[in-house]
């Protein structure tokens, strides 16, 4: 049965989150790095691809997981499985192979499921959908403010990087493509366009099933032992595109309308689209029931566990997510259903059994097969489906439906046409782009829904332009909301329009003057970027002017569109030539009216087929006379239109109302039009020169355009408008064309420049940043409203003195904390800081605190922002707030990112770092950051006295579920029961583990950040040589011990089988997720078996060192002294890497995994249990190893912890305890209140 046959019959349930899963096995940077990727320099640990390569059973297990639950469908680990996703790791080389191992882990987990089930009477099919994530790139939206042309990746890039993707997941076995959590419609235009390529080069052999040896991949490709093979394009895969949505507008990051962003890709014949993460169900639900309204494929929903709360998880019980889904299937709204971040299992489970029986989403409108060749081939007539209730939709941010009968004509704005307007032609020239978008805003504001782009001039570079403009266009919400016209005679230049608009697109034009095969051919290329085309009525024997010829033409092309080509017809869009008229020659007098009827025929005969037409053609005989050419255009239309025309390309400010019109004009006009005689010209010259005389000659204007602006608005309401409201206005909507002078009149009044920033300027962004709170504004709009405040603080920066001039450029330092690769919110809220006035430090992504920190300090920062999107992310922020508290630092710290929240920073952050703030997006961080500025001290005041208020709502006592000691286990014989052998003790030579040696730790010790590629720098080339001589010289003894006993667990505690006796070691256990304790991976003693426990501990110790290994300053404060310091430490992580090679060797098994947690993290959070681990190994005192009263190790190349060894074994992360737990484990470790406050504090919740 193929997925497209099951999916009419039930709702296919689709498996829930793989990240979430990975969390759970509590994995270390090791587990992602492995020996694969040994050579990357970059941290891996959540790059969860790598783990395709590194741990490939924890993903197929986490299939099998899923599968068991109940999934139709799987999807495979490959999210990120691209070359520019994995660029940011330094892994761009393993990206196809992690796609390709992905699918084919997939694959084994769906094929043995199948199988094991066939074994047993059943029939079960798990498809297998390959992941293609949307990568942290916008191919429609610039990073900076200040280039809107600038783009990381070109669409050409971006689409090479999905076509290696997709290729290796169709060689893995994936059965169909899923495109998801998408917020850039051009990105998967990308996507799409790379997928088609694949289906016409491959054919699709699924991967082995039960293979265990993997494949070998040559240069990080293909395998190159693979079959040749090949796909025709009737096996191409299916195809799901689901989008993630900003917020509960429905919009997406780059401010696109679902409806928009469904029309820009729906020319690929989709199997489902939908929506994924984002929101919960119940939030979903209204967008996904606008997206039955109009889609016409099936209907995919996959949300999130609920809202995340205020620490960032999500708490949404299986039962509560399942029925929230229910209430969407009841009501008919989805085919597939499955969930996204924070679901596992249990939800997929819940949703399954819910579901079961619902009936799934129904089309109400079946798309017509063009492969259907039943249609005749009659030269005399048309044999097609009736597409009447298909109309056209086109996009850009906002959806655009050319339709006639229900929506009246459609103005295709015609300024932006460098032939056709000469101030834009000189705006472009000039590269004045700015200005030259105020004349397609113009053009919209005057009704335009579609403008139509030219810039074919032998002076312009045309294809350069055109991308330049497009750019700018998607870059200014206000222009970038309507639907765009790629006009040129040039075919790289429609390319370049096409490959830069997120929207569906309107080609203008191509024609059958250069054949049958060249149409056919470029009407292929751009129905493959989804756009819809303007057929030009002209042929090999040149332009159809005759109403024969034209309908003649048309036909042909109608034909050789749908029937070769598969052209759906509402995206032929015929344009029977508006010729000039009134021009006295003979030839010409028909031209109105041929139009006209030409255009009732297409609509009669060529079902579904739309018209267009560029009307100012239709008056340049009366250039200058703009009176006549209104009345010309106005009168024209309004019978085009009642004979079917459907839009037209035309200045919407050169027209008149039809009723309005003089009658003696009017009727002139209209004899011209439909030629009702051989003197209708003769007599519309002599009216036209009557109307030029009324006005000494002039050219003839309508009046209402002299109290327009040039942005479209009426200069009396400007002018009635006060002073603020003019300000508060020019921010909203973006527009500089009166802030100078607004700016000057401000002078007056206020008196100084830094009065009008803190004043009416401000007052505008807190504006801006609440109807960008409320959802009324979009990111785009709001990088453009940052763009005029950034030029309202240059227009008055002549104004300022050196004291205003410091305060409105202060210095904030950014980041995107370590850990986490997402940059697209933190890089807008670069933009809008710096937009405000602010100079802005960007440091990347993965920034350690101590990065982050170094920075502030040299910068001199006055305002540090940090941004996270990952759960883990909520750490790293708690720890820099902790580093910056510790350094006596008093910069404000400004929070942001999806999983951040005004909770957490008060409850988590706020006691640790008393100038700590949450901004909840972009616009809000810019406020909080110019209020900071402008009054400190009120500022804090203000945000503490908020912080408080949720702190005491946060702490009102409410019903907890109560911690207990865990008495259940694993499954008895899951446990180890081999005791490897131990090392009592080792003196190791210093080559044994030099292939463990780290030299990225190296340098992170020394200032530069942890898998960052290391500065060509002459201190750190020397640097690098000196730890090379140290290591040659190895002038320090490596010591290390290992043993190993039988022990038992008794509720949390470990008990040791010691010569001399039990030993226990109590254990924590954590509060929240798995509820996991150390103590879990050995035996419970009421099962009466023993499973090995071990204990190590590795010192490095200089030989010139003192008697007792110190390594204080006045022992180490030259040069050499701390690169061998720096090397000791390198070396003794090194040694534990070996420690960890060894012990696998000596595994019986390839299931069984190894842990080494350390006293004094978060598996383990007790330092003091360093002492118990030293006096569990029978020779520790040959180690050179002490501890302090607060429990350091000296040396401080030092590493202490336990050995446990089970198939789940993981590491507990007990960051928070209550107090009942604190007082168990205070008295079975028998501590002393003393101790406990000191060691222990810090953890009670």
């Amino acid at each position: 049965m193929t997925i497209e046959d099951a999916i009419k019959n039930k709702i296919l349930i689709l498996d829930g989150a793989m990240g979430t899963m990975i969390q759970r096995y509590s994995l270390t940077e090791e587990d992602y790095r492995g020996d694969v990727f040994a050579g990357c320099t970059k941290e891996l640990k959540g790059n969860n691809e790598c783990l395709n390569l590194t741990r490939p059973e924890i993903i197929k297990a986490i299939h099998a997981e899923y599968i068991a639950a109940g999934a139709d469908i799987i999807e495979t680990n490959t999210f990120s499985a691209n070359s520019i996703s994995q660029s940011e790791y330094g892994c761009e080389n393993f990206a196809v192979k992690m796609a390709y191992e992905g699918a084919r882990i997939a694959r084994e987990a769906a094929d043995e499921a199948e199988a094991i089930a066939a074994k047993v009477g059943l029939e079960r099919k798990v498809w297998v959908a390959g992941s293609i994530g949307p990568t942290s790139k916008s191919l429609s939206l610039s990073p900076d403010a200040n280039d809107p042309t600038f783009r990381p990746y070109s669409f050409d890039q971006m689409k090479e990087a999905y076509k290696a993707q997709a290729e290796a997941l169709a060689k893995g076995g994936v059965d169909l493509f899923l495109i998801e959590t998408c917020f850039d419609a051009l990105n998967v235009k990308a996507a799409l366009a790379a997928i088609s390529e694949v289906s016409l080069m491959i054919d699709i052999p699924k991967a082995p099933a039960f293979t265990t040896v993997r494949h070998p991949l040559a240069g990080g490709g293909m395998p190159s032992t693979y079959p040749s093979i090949r796909l025709t394009s009737e096996k191409a895969l299916p195809v799901i595109i689901s989008v993630s949505v900003g917020d509960r507008s429905g919009r997406t990051l780059t401010g696109q309308t679902l409806e928009a962003f469904y029309n820009s890709v729906c020319h690929y014949p989709l199997l489902a689209f939908g929506l994924n993460c984002s929101l919960g169900a119940s939030e979903l639900m209204p967008l996904v029931e606008e997206i039955g309204s109009w889609c016409r494929c099936r209907v995919s929903c996959y949300p999130n566990a609920g809202l995340p709360n205020e620490m960032g998880g999500y708490d949404q019980s299986p039962e509560d997510m399942a029925a929230q889904v229910k209430t969407m299937a009841e009501k008919g709204l989805i085919n597939i259903a499955g969930g996204c971040c924070g679901t596992t299992p249990a939800h997929i489970k819940a949703i399954a059994k819910t579901l079961n029986g619902i009936s799934p989403r129904t089309l109400s409108v079946k798309p017509y097969d063009f492969t259907d060749n039943s249609a005749s081939k009659d030269n005399s007539s048309v044999n097609t489906p009736d597409f009447t209730d298909k109309p056209l939709t086109v996009s850009g941010l906002e959806a655009v439906t050319i339709d006639i009968k229900r929506n009246n004509f459609t103005n295709v704005g015609e300024r932006t046409n460098v032939a056709g307007s000469r101030k834009f032609a000189r705006l472009i020239s000039e590269g004045k782009y700015d200005e030259a978008l105020q004349i397609a805003a113009k053009q919209i504001e005057d009704g335009a829904t579609i403008i139509d782009i030219n810039m074919d001039d032998a002076m312009l570079d045309s294809t350069r332009e055109m991308e330049r403009f497009v750019r700018y266009v998607s870059n200014d919400p206000a222009v970038a909301k309507a639907a765009l016209m790629i006009d040129s005679s040039h075919w790289e230049t429609i390319l370049a329009g096409l490959k830069n608009a997120q929207g569906k697109c309107i080609v203008n034009s191509i024609s059958l003057k250069e054949g049958e095969d060249a149409f056919i051919e470029k009407a292929s290329v751009i129905n493959s970027y989804g756009a819809a085309m303007v057929i030009m009525a002209f042929d090999e024997e040149g332009q159809a002017t005759t109403y024969e010829k034209k309908t003649e033409i048309c036909s042909r092309a109608y034909r050789l569109l749908t029937e070769k080509a598969g052209i759906s017809p509402e995206n032929i869009i015929f344009d029977a030539n508006i010729l000039s008229i009134g021009t006295g020659i003979e030839e010409h007098s028909r031209y109105g009216i041929d139009f006209i009827e030409a255009v009732r025929w297409i609509k009669t005969n060529l079902p579904g087929a739309l018209t267009s037409g560029g009307v100012s053609n239709l008056s340049f005989a009366f250039r200058g006379n703009n009176k006549v050419r209104e009345a010309m255009h106005s009168a024209f239309l309004y019978h085009a239109i009642k004979a079917g025309m459907d839009m037209a390309i035309l200045n919407p400010s050169m027209l008149q109302v039809y009723d309005e019109i003089d009658s003696e004009l009017l009727k002139c006009v209209e004899d011209v039009i439909f030629d009702t005689d051989p003197q209708a010209t003769e007599r519309l010259i002599e009216k036209a020169s009557e109307i030029v005389g009324q006005t000494g000659g002039h050219p003839v204007t309508d009046g209402s355009e002299k109290a327009k602006d040039n942005d479209g608005h009426s200069g009396h309401v400007q002018a009635q408008a006060s002073l603020e409201e003019r300000l508060k206005n020019a921010l909203v909507k973006g527009q500089t064309t009166a802030l100078e002078a607004d700016l000057q009149e401000a002078i007056e009044k206020y008196g100084t420049a830094l009065s009008i920033i803190e004043g009416p300027l401000m007052a505008g962004m807190e504006t801006v940043g609440k109807l960008f709170g409320d959802g009324k504004m979009f990111l785009p709009q709001v990088v453009k409203s940052a763009k005029v405040m950034r030029d309202a603080v240059k227009i008055l920066e002549p104004y300022m003195g050196g004291d205003e001039d410091r305060s409105c450029r202060p210095k904030v330092v950014i980041a995107t904390v370590k850990g986490d690769v997402h940059d697209i919110g933190k890089n807008i809220t670069g933009i809008v800081l710096g937009c405000n006035g602010f100079e802005v430090t960007d440091l990347g992504v993965m920034v350690d605190k101590e990065t982050i920190l170094e920075c502030a300090v040299r910068e001199k920062a006055d305002i540090i922002a940090v941004s996270g999107l990952i759960t883990p992310s909520l750490y790293q922020m708690e720890e820099l707030c902790k580093a910056m508290s510790e350094a006596g630092m008093t910069v404000p710290l400004l929070i942001g990112g999806a999983t951040t929240s005004a909770v957490h920073t008060a409850v988590k952050l706020a006691p640790l770092y008393d100038h700590v703030f949450y901004g909840a997006d972009a616009s809000a961080a810019a406020v909080l950051a110019k209020k900071c500025m402008m009054d400190r001290k009120g500022f804090e005041a203000e945000q503490h006295a908020e912080q408080q208020k949720i702190r005491a709502l946060y702490h009102k006592p409410v019903e907890k579920t109560e911690w207990k000691i865990k008495t259940d286990g694993f499954a008895k014989d899951t446990y180890a029961r081999f005791v490897p052998e131990s090392i009592d003790y080792m003196e190791l030579p210093v080559e044994e583990v030099l292939p463990w040696f780290d030299w990225k730790m190296l340098h992170a010790i020394w200032g530069v950040r942890y898998g960052s590629a290391v500065p060509e720098v002459a201190e750190l080339m020397q640097l690098r040589r000196d730890a090379e001589d140290e290591l040659a010289m190895a002038n320090f003894k490596i010591h290390i011990a290992a043993h190993f006993y039988n022990a038992c667990s008794e509720n949390d505690d470990i008990v040791i089988k010691t010569d001399n006796g039990d030993r226990k070691l109590p254990m924590l256990r954590e509060e929240s997720g798995k509820m996991l304790s150390l103590s879990d991976f050995i035996i419970p003693a009421k099962e009466g078996k023993t499973s090995p426990f071990g204990v190590f501990a590795i010192s490095v110790k200089a030989n010139d060192a003192h008697e007792e290994g110190c390594c204080c300053p006045a022992c180490s404060n030259k040069y050499e002294d701390l690169v061998g310091r720096t090397v000791r430490m390198t070396v003794a992580e090194a040694a534990s890497c070996w420690l960890d090679n060894r012990l696998k060797s000596g595994l019986k098994d390839d299931k069984t995994r190894i842990i080494k947690p350390a006293a004094g993290y978060a598996s383990c959070p007790d330092h003091t249990l360093k002492k118990d681990i030293l006096e569990l190994l029978p020779q520790s005192h040959r180690l050179g190893l002490r501890l302090t009263e607060s429990y350091a190790m000296i040396p401080e190349s030092s590493i202490c912890g336990m050995i446990l060894l089970h198939p789940d074994a993981s590491y507990p992360s007990i960051r928070r305890i209550s107090q009942k737990q604190y007082d168990d484990y205070v008295q079975r470790r028998g501590m002393s209140a003393e101790d406990a406050r000191i060691f222990l504090r810090h953890l009670l919740k």
